[in-house]
């Protein structure tokens, strides 16, 4: 005999991160044209921006400034 399905009355909240909506704060990652995480200053999403492209050369990393709405690229020597 099968067991009857239970439904939980409330959802389980998820964690989503929306790429419709644009960054007003904070240091954004983009790897390949893509939005990934957000980092809260410029040093952290710098670090993992080159631990990423040590690992990874052939991506394209760049690092979004939320507040200034630009793009910055890591330099070769980073």
């Amino acid at each position: 005999m099968k067991k009857p399905l239970t439904i939980l009355d409330e959802p389980q909240p998820r964690n989503i991160t929306r790429a419709d909506l644009v960054m007003t704060e904070g240091f954004g990652l983009e790897v390949d044209g893509r939005m990934k995480t957000v980092f809260p200053t410029l040093e952290a999403a710098q670090k993992r921006a080159r631990d990423i492209k040590a690992e990874f050369p052939m991506l394209q990393v760049k690092v979004y400034d939320a507040a200034e709405k630009k793009l910055l690229e890591l330099s070769p020597t980073e």
